[in-house]
């Protein structure tokens, strides 16, 4: 028996890694587009810039990892260079960098200062994933380290941009619509209709307010089985299901909320859509088995869910998703890591569903807690 060495992600069907990586950029391809001629300048600018960074800091990266050792020996630039990169970089490295660099584009507002956009992309390629070991190695998503660090250093100093396709308020700038909630805004739900939520003509970043382009890359992905269902399902059906409860909770307190507008207001505003096609399905970062993708999906849905609802902030997919991110480690753990269905991975998919149903319809409910302060 021969034992062959390779780097995840490790797939267990017949296509290579390279074409995945290939799905992910065709499937980003429509929602690029449409925020390239939404917001031509700041798109453009914003996508060149990530691509150089995150490309640069891979390229630097794998060159530092593998440095030629001292042997008293002189070695021209060139024999030193071909050890380095010479079957040791290649298109796998590029095309994850770039697939990084274009979701960090697209999660990021349009009026974020450049500084912003090359410290987030530098801290989110290393953090997230260099210091792992790079390609294949990171547990956290790169884009999502990189924005979530631009949200908190630089959030303040976003600006807001109006565009011909939708005039954007000042109040808006780096928000999504969900945070015009706050501060007992319920009101809002009904300023955007169901056709704004669609096509995206609220409040967002780059590229997550794009329903109907986001749609046609996730069905790409799925019938090219580059991205997992498990992972799709459970996370946009826990996150809706949770919506739903707390749209129903919210209505038994005020009747002037409409619980299924609620719902779909919920799900159509921030990144859950973006979230669950082209991050959480990312074959390094999440779990390798199928019952431990759905419980993937599970955590991550209730994460966003919980702290939209309840913590400080009105959006929570990226920061659901860097936790989920954690526990993907766990799950895979060999101790109880199974690729069969049993009843502890069974029980477990069902407690992550009637527990936080039962939470969220106590709490608002009972307790009087909610983001939008009734």
């Amino acid at each position: 028996m021969n034992i062959v060495k390779e780097t995840a992600p490790h797939i267990r069907k017949k296509s290579s890694v390279t074409r995945m990586m290939v799905d992910v950029l065709i499937a980003l391809a429509p929602t690029l587009i449409f925020a390239i001629v939404v917001y031509p300048l700041q798109a453009i600018y914003t996508l060149l810039i990530s691509l150089f960074v995150m490309n640069g800091a891979e390229f630097v990266g794998v060159g530092l990892r593998n440095l030629m050792p001292r042997d008293d020996q002189k070695h021209s630039f060139k024999e030193r260079f071909e050890f380095a990169y010479k079957g040791k970089f290649g298109i796998s490295n590029v095309l994850t960098a770039s697939i990084s660099a274009v979701i960090y584009t697209l999660i990021l507002p349009p009026g974020v200062p450049i500084y912003a956009i090359i410290i987030g992309a530098l801290v989110g390629i290393i953090f997230g994933k260099l210091v792992f070991g790079g390609l294949g190695s990171n547990i956290f998503n790169p884009a999502a380290v990189g924005m979530v660090f631009t949200k908190l250093c630089f959030g303040s100093q976003y600006q807001s941009v109006s565009t011909w396709y939708y005039t954007v308020p000042d109040v808006a700038a780096g928000a999504t619509s969900l945070g015009l909630l706050n501060g007992g805004m319920l009101d809002n739900i009904t300023q955007y209709g169901l056709k704004s939520l669609i096509l995206g003509q609220i409040p967002g970043t780059l590229g997550e307010v794009y329903k109907i382009t986001i749609i046609i890359g996730l069905a790409y992905l799925l019938i090219r089985r580059s991205a997992d269902y498990r992972i799709v399902v459970s996370y946009l059906g826990i996150c809706t299901l949770l919506s739903l409860i707390a749209g129903l909770s919210v209505y038994s307190l005020n009747n002037a909320v409409n619980p299924l507008r609620f719902t779909a207001y919920y799900m159509l505003s921030g990144g859950i859509l973006f979230g669950a096609a082209f991050m959480l399905t990312d074959p390094v970062t999440s779990p390798i088995n199928s019952p431990s993708r759905w419980i993937y999906g599970l955590v991550a849905g209730v994460l966003t869910i919980f702290i939209r609802l309840f913590a400080a902030l009105p959006e929570g997919v990226a920061f659901s998703i860097l936790i989920s991110n954690m526990i993907a480690v766990a799950l895979d753990h060999y101790e109880w890591s199974t690729s069969k269905y049993n009843w502890k991975n069974l029980l477990t998919m069902g407690l992550l569903v009637v527990i936080p149903v039962l939470l969220v319809w106590i709490i608002i409910s009972f307790g009087g807690v909610y983001n939008g302060q009734l």
